[in-house]
């Protein structure tokens, strides 16, 4: 199958000196470790720890899932990137405010638990915060990924990825299991809020970093020559999606949020609740996948520049459907299986997380990335929320009958995991007959 958009002549590359100028060299460590602390702030508002501040102000495993599901109808916030993209003429101080701005907005939904409400009200309050705060990260996330990303050559993308990745991973490891700990040592002690206060500050000083970061990234700032030469809403639309290869990108990361929104939002609680396992003994293994993760990254990064990031994208879904599969088997009896599930999910995302980025490149011209990825996000993005509505009314049904489905005793994750596990197959057909057949550019 050939990529019709890859006919014409790729956009240029500038040369190699270029990249390894001092202003390009200090962009590209400051992304670095501004990647570091972005991934600080993800740890804290996701998994058991979000689990543990929904379930402290009474929400039920069902709606936990959902909310933990907000990322995926963030995405949709994209799409008015395309719109906007083309008219900002500094983009550095453009992404820094709607992105700092989210930060905060996840440091105050740590303290939500001390406002004078009843528990509905800080259930919206938190809601309200989770969804803005979401909403202006992925606002100007595809801007921030291609302002950075331009101080990177070409030909080695997935490996600077990879490289950020590790960092990232090796620093998080610590961090987690620091923040794992803290929250048990708050809750044995019976000052689980205090564990929330601390999860705050922590937000709040890895924001101030953040934001020092952004700062010493060389700025993007086009003129009003460029603003005219952008292209029409229409040229865009003509060039994402009216482009095959695209579009097919699009339909691969359909089948991918459905395969992910579908069970791993709900993970969080049954680790906790039903499985029976501590924050802190989460966190060291999940610091056990990202060491293996930390591992991998790199091949990873090689085999994707190599082969293709479609390549990258098949053999890390391929890993990432054995971990869900084995969640179908996991109980409090064998509750030990779903190991399997925290280490293979975190060595996939090695090959997940810059490569479905990356791909866009491969069958869209670099002029329309921001645009290309924005409809992308948006589009899996709401197909990903609404696999996890549809998975959240699935296991409140299972657990209103005392887990019982079809007159087996089960778990609703397990149920879940069946869904999502058939959903990867796909995927991994689709990219393996359809994705990996197309013709790529290399921009």
């Amino acid at each position: 199958m050939k990529n019709k958009a890859c006919e014409g002549t790729p956009s240029e590359i500038s040369a190699p000196s270029l990249f390894e100028s001092p202003a390009y060299k200090r962009s590209r460590k400051a992304y670095l470790l501004e990647c570091l602390f972005e991934y600080f702030v993800s740890m804290i508002v996701s998994g058991v720890f979000l689990a543990k501040l929904l379930t402290s102000i009474g929400m039920s495993d069902a709606m936990t899932g959902i909310i933990s599901s907000f990322v995926s109808l963030a995405f949709v916030i994209q799409f008015l990137s395309v719109f906007v993209a083309q008219r900002i003429i500094n983009t550095k101080r453009f992404v820094m405010i709607f992105y700092m701005a989210s930060r905060l907005l996840f440091m105050l939904l740590y303290l939500v638990p001390f406002l004078p409400f009843a528990a509905k009200y800080k259930q919206v309050v938190t809601i309200v915060c989770i969804l803005l705060a979401y909403f202006g990260y992925y606002f100007v996330s595809t801007m921030l990924y291609k302002w950075c990303n331009s101080f990177v050559d070409p030909n080695h993308r997935a490996r600077y990825s990879a490289g950020k990745e590790k960092i990232s991973l090796l620093s998080g490891m610590v961090v987690s299991l620091a923040l794992g700990y803290a929250m048990d040592a708050f809750e044995a002690s019976d000052n689980l809020y205090g564990g929330f206060l601390f999860a705050a500050i922590a937000i709040l000083i890895f924001a101030i970093c953040d934001f020092i970061c952004l700062l010493l990234i060389k700025g993007e700032i086009r003129t009003p020559i460029d603003k005219e030469q952008t292209p029409s809403i229409r040229e865009v639309f003509q060039n994402t999606l009216c482009n095959r290869g695209f579009v097919n990108v699009v339909i691969l990361t359909v089948l991918y949020n459905a395969a992910v929104y579908t069970v791993n939002g709900f993970m969080g609680t049954y680790y906790i609740r039903e499985l029976a396992f501590t924050v802190a003994q989460v966190q060291l293994l999940t610091t056990a996948g990202n060491l293996l993760r930390f591992f991998v990254s790199g091949s990873f990064g090689k085999y994707s520049d190599k082969r293709s990031f479609a390549r990258g994208v098949e053999l890390a879904l391929i890993i990432l459907s054995i971990g869900v599969a084995s969640v179908i088997f996991s109980t409090p009896a064998t509750r030990l299986l779903v190991i399997a599930y925290i280490l293979l999910y975190s060595v996939s995302m090695a090959g997940l997380n810059q490569n479905l980025m990356n791909i866009t490149y491969s069958y869209v011209d670099s002029r329309y990335f921001v645009q290309a990825s924005a409809l992308k996000n948006s589009i899996g993005g709401l197909c990903g929320f609404g696999a996890s509505l549809l998975a959240s009314r699935l296991l409140a049904f299972v657990q209103k009958n005392g887990n019982m489905l079809f007159g087996l005793h089960v778990y609703g994750q397990q149920v879940l995991a069946v869904i999502s596990a058939l959903l990867f197959v796909a995927a991994i057909l689709f990219t393996h007959l359809v994705i990996d057949k197309q013709r790529v550019m290399k921009q």
